[in-house]
């Protein structure tokens, strides 16, 4: 007689006779049992966010938030592949790029389904065809706002702009408040947004203008007296937060600016302070700024349009009595602090130079 464990049990063997006998089950106390209904309790309740249009600028920042949170977060795009590199901001699979074009009705129903809380950055700067202002800002935000109503969603946010107002002549301007009436129609628990211009690392204001320097003598702007309230993207972020959690916020519009008013032919004077580059800043007259966006508008990044042109004929600042970032227990955070640091790349000598001071 021969005996030897084996996984899962022991064998023995008699004569030519084999005998598998079973392993004891462990023992498990009243104490293993309850956490493992807890653990997996809490995991089938864990929250769900959707955030549309969360692989742009501010999206980042949005879904980096809400995966700290402890949200599942479903990131829907018009392209998936460009929120692949959301993922390592949260854990294995608790970040999902999913395609869901805002005009599409049943891709934006699949992605609004069983969301706790949806969140819409959805936006563009310049139509890549007449009406694409519209179908975005306007019907895209409405149909979200339904959808999502329609659904189990207890909170909505919708990212607006400073400016929004039915009567403007821009289409832009137009847009944005008819995208704000068409989600408060559906869900007047919402949350709606309004920033100012918004800087952080990736922006597309601050940069693009700092390598226009790199490439020119002068620096074109159009309305160079007209004034902005820049917000740090971190900002509008903590903001999108407290709109989702603050039960004081539902059904209220906030307009987020920063800490400083300055012109526009001010703010780039304040960027080539920081990339250490002295250049001439030329505003354009409205004529000849008309003649170039009709060419402008045409070519590819439609560096600049004419309905840009009627939206920088109106100050961009937060209104009078607005309810605004300190209303949300927020601290604005000066340009000081962020705008030199990722600007460096573009003084002479990159990095090594000197950091800017006032």
């Amino acid at each position: 007689m021969r005996a030897g464990d084996v996984a899962g049990g022991r064998w023995s063997v008699n004569s030519d006779v084999v005998r598998l006998e079973a392993a004891p089950r462990p023992a498990y106390n009243e104490a293993h049992l309850k956490k493992g209904i807890c653990m997996a309790i809490g995991s089938a309740k864990r929250k769900l966010a959707v955030v549309f249009g969360g692989s742009g600028f501010i999206g980042r920042y949005v879904v980096k938030r809400l995966a700290n949170a402890g949200y599942v977060v479903r990131v829907a795009v018009r392209d998936p592949e460009s929120a692949m590199a959301l993922r390592p901001m949260g854990a294995v699979g608790q970040i999902v790029p999913l395609y869901a074009p805002v005009g599409h009705e049943a891709l934006v129903a699949r992605a609004t389904e069983g969301a706790d809380v949806v969140v819409n950055l959805t936006g563009v700067l310049a139509e890549a065809k007449k009406g694409d202002f519209y179908r975005v800002h306007a019907e895209g935000a409405g149909r979200i706002a339904r959808l999502a109503a329609s659904s189990v969603a207890q909170q909505f946010v919708h990212i607006s702009a400073i400016g929004a107002n039915a009567e403007s002549a821009s289409d832009y301007a137009k847009s944005k408040a008819q995208g704000e009436a068409a989600v408060k129609a559906v869900f007047p628990r919402a949350v709606i947004l309004r920033p100012s211009i918004v800087f952080g690392a990736e922006d597309a204001f601050f940069n693009r203008f700092a390598a226009m320097a790199g490439l020119s003598p002068v620096i074109p702007i159009v309305s160079g007296q007209t004034k902005f309230q820049p917000v740090y993207v971190g900002d509008v972020a903590d903001a999108v937060m407290a709109g989702l959690t603050r039960h004081d916020a539902a059904g209220c519009l906030f307009e987020l600016g920063g800490p400083e008013v300055k012109t526009f032919r001010e703010l780039m004077e304040y960027m080539l302070k920081c990339i250490g580059k002295h250049r001439r800043v030329v505003d354009l007259p409205l004529g000849l700024a008309g003649l170039q966006a009709a060419v402008l508008e045409r070519l590819p990044g439609k560096l600049l349009t004419r309905d840009q042109i009627k939206l920088l004929q109106s100050d961009n600042i937060v209104e009078l009595g607005a309810l605004d970032l300190a209303a949300l227990q927020i601290v604005a955070t000066p340009m000081d602090m962020v705008v030199p640091q990722y600007l460096a790349r573009y003084r002479p000598g990159g990095r090594r130079r000197p950091e800017f001071h006032n």
